[in-house]
């Protein structure tokens, strides 16, 4: 069985979308994870084994709460955005971190810029993931480090099931203390929408990525994507 990308907003409705949500964007991701987006996020810092003073480019960073740790174990830290709300909240966060509005689909660097590339939460937003991971690989040194971190399927079926409750009913309840609560019904769907691991898997493998593996995390609600240019 095949899957195509998941149906997406066009990428300025997108950007508009997060602009609305930025100011309490980092708050929400921790109620609606159950503060497990902290130990996501370590998680994802580890599996780059970054070394000190390589450059690392964060791709759809948000507000830079994926970038802090990555500067904090030594390396220079460009973090991209569509959104320029979430860019100008960056900023003021995070004064240590890089940012740059930019389309992941087109980005502005030349071929082998980075040692290493990451994603968090951010692939299953664009609307050609597979292109994006192409365009990862094209910025990337020869044996430099991608690992994407985004929901994926759960293995166990009572937790599939449950987590679906969790995104469809509870999680609307929680989004109603955003700044934008329709936009959380759309970020559920593209999370219900996201194909499994093994489906990511060979996109990361058709793009330009070798040894190519993924981590579950959280019984699969999370995995993690890793490969080598």
């Amino acid at each position: 069985m095949s899957f195509q990308a998941p149906q997406s907003k066009q990428p300025d409705d997108v950007a508009r979308m997060f602009d609305g949500v930025a100011p309490r964007y980092d708050l929400m991701n921790r109620l609606l994870s159950l503060g497990q987006d902290a130990y996501w996020r370590r998680a994802t810092t580890s599996a780059l084994d970054i070394k000190p003073g390589q450059r690392i480019l964060d791709l759809a960073a948000g507000t830079g709460t994926s970038s802090a740790p990555l500067v904090q174990s030594g390396a220079q830290v460009v973090a991209v955005d569509r959104s320029p709300g979430m860019v100008r909240i960056g900023q003021q966060r995070q004064p240590s971190v890089s940012f740059a509005v930019g389309d992941g689909a087109a980005l502005p660097f030349e071929d082998q810029t980075f040692d290493a590339v990451t994603v968090s939460f951010g692939l299953r937003n664009m609307p050609d993931p597979q292109n994006v991971l192409a365009e990862l690989a094209r910025v990337t040194k020869p044996g430099g480090r991608l690992v994407i971190c985004e929901f994926s399927t759960p293995r166990a079926s009572w937790l599939h099931a449950l987590y679906r409750i969790w995104l469809l009913h509870v999680m609307p309840i929680i989004a109603r203390f955003s700044a934008n609560p329709d936009s959380y019904q759309y970020l559920a769907q593209s999370i219900i929408d996201w194909p499994p691991q093994e489906v990511v898997a060979r996109w990361l493998q058709h793009s330009g990525w070798h040894a190519v593996a993924y981590k579950n995390l959280t019984g699969g609600i999370v995995a993690l994507h890793r490969g080598t240019r």
